[in-house]
């Protein structure tokens, strides 16, 4: 066989199939583009789907890649075996309605013998037990021999969907020798030992089935190829697997590098580092192709990845975060094909790093909790570990379910997540509660929503602010009336509308509606449906009636505040980008007369020099006077252009683009300046975590600008008055005011330190002795966690051996502190599960080190009670 690594064959590979008229594609991203059925890609053929439908034009008959793909649906067996992988790299030829089976087959058998150099004798292919087709080609005209030749059934060769294009199959295996086998003398392809292993899979696409199940012949049938890149590296490096493949090797090298653990001494360490071996690579290209961590869809499985992979570090002894260390071996070695992940690579680190420190501020808690756990199911005799338990582990301490689920079963238990989805349902469900009773929306859906079918209400406000129009229809409690009268609330239809309905973020507008006879007060303005334009009106004078015509007046110093503030958003949303970087998405907006609030995807806090960039960004485009312009197109046309469309699955065919210059250019239906000067200012007010990996910013334009400086001024005014000196002098006044109560905070300390010091001997000749070991336990009163910690210092380093244990009553709050020297340690004293246990008896809780621990309670009452059970306790402890 030809000596030839990972790289090597991935380039010979396309190179080939060039030279056969294909045309090399990039891997598409591991994200998919409209395609709701996946999640992530997972085989080559998955992004290239619309070319074998017929809904897209190929743009080639014969097209060649090399495709990134994620598979989670055994991930669990990832690290439990040397087979299971979660990320790998596809090698693929396609033909579209070109070239088929003979074709297919005979360059795959070249690419195998000439260009791999595999000899024939360690060929062999199996085919679908009725293709006589492929059975000829194989024998006749390659000259495989009969015996080599192996037919299997519909489950191992045949590739079909409930209904659509499918076909039969020929896959082709290396024999890897008798060392590999079972040793029995029938042993072929379809065997379940390691001796043929199965390097790639021709698929040829030639029947459409249909729903009752009949087989039709295509005009033009296809052919789908997969050859796993890992997998035939392994056969020409003559690696046992693909974790010994020389590139994988590399990541192999660093966790074992990282760990201080040898690969092949124990096989519960090889698990752990094939774990990070495999996961690495996987975490690496999701972030690369955008994806967050999230607790949903494709975000949720990059956590699961990363705080799996952070857990198996954990088992091989690494303290703190070390993934972005074995992260920059994968892409010093893959950028050689993916030059995008040198580009990215900060931002790639960035993210998993601020993921991977999340998870470690929580995993020592979550796995002492989740010890606890187990050691109740132990004393109970039970194997189940109840939902509640493992959703408060979920909830609190950021442990994925499936996480929890893998530690129990590596310890013999089980998890009830039946109970935990009905945790996790109750949550959303309080959640979804909690929304409905903060919305004022002033008219329920639910609500007789009948009552307007039949009206048709059409927007006229992008054009004017005041329109003469008809009164269709008035609604009053639910009900349809003829008129309203004076003093009362109802909901008015119009013909004919200048009037924004709330939607997209925007709020509804308000303002007049004025007949011949009365006028009404619009308070606000909704969608009812797509046609129907509720205005929620209070009648201040006269009687309106359906069928007046009337004037609709829109409060137009509001419409503008409004105006500026989306106008706003979206040259934030284009600065976020350029600062933080692409990765960057909407994930929610309101737009209000007097501020802005605008969600966006993003894994940690956004600094005050980023914020300054963005916010200086964002001006300078004002200052630019862009002039802002909107196109109505097709969404296609749209998508063509490069147009920045957020949640895409609510737009119709027709679409509306808002450009502003030549810098942002985004699908919306709201209200905007005509030119990017006439917002005036942009200001930033709060940055913020609304969720895991969404962030928010508030921010206010023009006039609110104007108020904000106002009161910064005045502010200013009032605090140099206070401290005595003027605006130009205020920072150094407070320096100087800084530096005088830390020179007192220091006289403080110093005063606790020597009063510690003076009772640190009376309260160390309290002490009792519990079954040979000294203890030390006193209450105080009025002492905070700090000075408690120094006074426990002071008491042990006054001591050659003993427990420590002090108590304070402070703001009608109790705090505990727990110390233990290093030679009871040793015999099994842990100063953490003492306090936890005594905190408990007042309520609390807390806990920490062996030597040093310290915990909380509510009642003070039951402090001495707390205190007269430590004996007890360190007994349970020495057992």
């Amino acid at each position: 066989m030809k000596k030839i690594g990972l790289h090597e064959i991935r380039k010979e590979f396309l190179d080939f199939f060039e030279e056969k008229e294909h045309l090399i594609m990039d891997s598409f991203s591991l994200v998919p583009k409209n395609d709701n059925s996946l999640l992530l890609v997972n085989a080559g053929m998955a992004p290239l789907k619309p070319y074998f439908t017929g809904e897209k034009i190929p743009p080639s008959k014969r097209v060649v890649t090399c495709q990134k793909c994620i598979r989670t649906a055994d991930i669990e067996n990832v690290g439990k075996t040397d087979r299971h992988a979660t990320f790998f790299e596809m090698l693929g030829n396609f033909s579209f309605g070109d070239y088929f089976k003979e074709e297919a087959i005979e360059w795959a058998w070249e690419f195998l013998t000439e260009r791999m150099e595999i000899p024939e004798e360690a060929l062999w292919a199996s085919i679908y037990v009725e293709d006589d087709e492929a059975f000829e080609i194989w024998n006749k005209i390659i000259g495989l021999k009969d015996n080599k030749i192996v037919r299997l059934g519909k489950e191992d060769n045949f590739w079909e969907l409930e209904v659509g294009p499918c076909g039969p199959c020929s896959e082709i295996y290396v024999d890897r020798g008798e060392e590999y086998g079972c040793g029995k003398k029938d042993c072929k392809p379809g065997c379940d030992c390691d001796r043929f292993i199965e390097v790639w899979n021709l698929v040829f696409t030639q029947f459409d089935k249909d729903e009752e199940g009949n087989y039709h012949p295509l005009e033009h049938p296809n052919i789908d190829t997969g050859m796993g890149l890992e997998r035939i590296t392994a056969v020409m490096e003559g690696a046992r697997n693909i974790f010994e493949v020389e590139e994988i090797q590399h990541i192999l090298k660093s966790v074992e590098e990282i760990s201080g653990k040898t690969y092949g001494e124990n096989s519960e360490t090889d698990a752990s580092i094939r774990v990070i071996t495999d996961h690495s690579r996987a975490i690496t290209f999701l972030v690369s192709d955008g994806v967050l961590p999230s607790n949903e869809g494709r975000g949720y499985v990059l956590r699961r990845l990363i705080r799996r992979a952070a857990r198996h570090g954990k088992l091989l002894g690494i303290e703190g975060s070390f993934l972005t260390n074995v992260v920059d071996g994968v892409i010093s070695s893959w950028k050689v094909e993916y030059p995008e992940l040198e580009k990215r690579k900060e931002q790639i680190k960035k993210v998993i790093q601020a993921e991977e420190d999340k998870f470690q501020e929580t995993i020592h808690q979550g796995l002492n909790i989740l010890e606890q756990y187990i050691d109740e199911l132990i004393k109970k005799e039970e194997k189940c570990l109840k939902g509640e338990k493992a959703f408060i582990l979920y909830d609190t301490y950021g442990f994925p379910l499936d996480l929890t689920r893998e530690i129990l079963e590596e310890r013999g238990f089980y998890v009830d997540e039946e109970g935990f989805n009905q945790q996790m349902e109750e949550q959303r469900s309080r959640a979804r509660k909690a929304r409905e009773s903060f919305a004022d929306s002033g008219w329920k859906k639910g609500q007789s929503i009948e009552l307007f079918n039949g009206y048709d209400c059409k927007f006229k406000g992008y054009e004017v602010l005041k329109l003469k129009t008809e009164i269709l229809g008035l609604f009053e409690e639910g009900k349809a009336i003829q008129n309203l009268e004076e003093g009362k609330e109802g909901i008015v239809i119009l013909k004919e509308t200048p009037f924004y309905a709330e939607s997209g973020g925007q709020v509804g507008d308000t303002g007049y509606i004025r007949g011949n006879n009365f006028v009404a007060k619009v308070w606000d303005t909704k969608y009812i449906s797509d046609k129907v334009i509720a205005h929620f009106i209070n009648m201040e004078e006269g009687t309106a009636s359906v069928g007046d015509e009337v004037y609709g007046v829109v409060d137009e110093k509001r419409r503008e505040n409004i105006k500026r503030n989306h106008s706003a958003t979206h040259l934030l949303h284009r600065a976020l980008k350029d600062v933080l970087g692409e990765h960057v998405n909407q994930a929610g907006s309101i737009v209000l007369p007097n501020r802005l609030r605008f969600d966006f995807t993003h894994y940690e806090a956004v600094n005050k020099k980023e914020l300054w960039e963005i916010e200086r960004i964002v001006n300078e485009r004002i200052l630019e006077s862009l002039e802002v312009q909107t196109i109505n197109t097709t969404l296609k046309k749209s998508q063509e252009m490069g147009v920045l469309g957020l949640f895409e699955d609510k737009y119709g065919d027709e679409v509306r683009i808002v450009q502003m210059g030549d810098y942002t250019k985004e699908l919306c239906g709201g209200t905007h300046v005509e030119n990017t000067s006439n917002i005036g200012l942009f200001k930033i007010i709060s940055e913020s975590s609304i969720a895991s990996g969404v962030r928010r910013i508030e921010a206010i334009t023009g006039y609110e600008v104007y108020r904000y400086l106002n009161q910064l001024e005045k502010d200013l005014e009032d605090i140099s008055t206070i401290l005595k000196t003027d605006k130009n002098h205020l920072i150094d006044k407070v320096y100087s005011l800084t530096e005088e109560l830390k020179k007192k905070e220091k006289e403080l300390d110093s005063l606790k330190s020597k009063m510690a010091s003076s009772i640190a001997e009376d309260i160390i000749n309290t002490s009792i002795e519990v079954d040979g070991i000294r203890l030390i336990s006193y209450k105080l009163k009025n002492m905070d966690m700090e000075a408690l910690r120094s006074l426990g210092d002071e008491i042990k380093n006054g001591i050659d051996s003993g427990i420590v244990i002090l108590a304070s009553t402070y703001n009608d709050k109790v705090s505990f502190v727990s110390m233990v020297t290093k030679d009871l340690i040793d015999k099994g004293v842990h100063a953490g599960n003492i306090i936890r246990e005594v905190a408990k008896i007042t309520g609390g809780g807390g806990g920490g080190r062996p030597d040093m621990a310290q915990a909380g309670g509510k009642d003070i009452n039951k402090v001495e009670e707390a205190l007269n059970m430590i004996p007890s306790i360190i007994r349970e402890q020495l057992k």
